[in-house]
């Protein structure tokens, strides 16, 4: 299964940013409505939706929207890394310069 990487942007006068949580909804919507277009035959597709379903839903998930908010909020450029590793997610902040 591949890394789920969200990068979420600062919103300015001129850029409308997107945040961690929408990003994640928006995966998940996607995940959602190719898995009813696909009857849900699909194993990895499958998987992805747990994932995000186990992100949004976890007390990590708030502590990573504050932290991402705040170095957006000076400047950074930022992803969050969603793997599953020995059946547990795992959850990755970066920061960029």
């Amino acid at each position: 299964m591949d890394d789920i990487n969200l990068v979420p942007q600062y919103s300015t006068s001129n850029v409308p940013g997107r945040c961690l949580k929408c990003l994640a909804e928006d995966e998940l919507n996607k995940c959602l409505f190719q898995l009813l277009r696909d009857e849900g035959d699909d194993k990895e597709l499958a998987k992805k939706f747990e994932m995000i379903v186990a992100f949004l839903k976890s007390p990590e998930s708030q502590k990573l929207r504050d932290k991402s908010e705040y170095y957006l909020s000076e400047g950074k450029e930022v992803s969050v890394s969603i793997t599953f590793t020995n059946g547990k997610p795992k959850y990755e902040l970066k920061v960029k310069e």
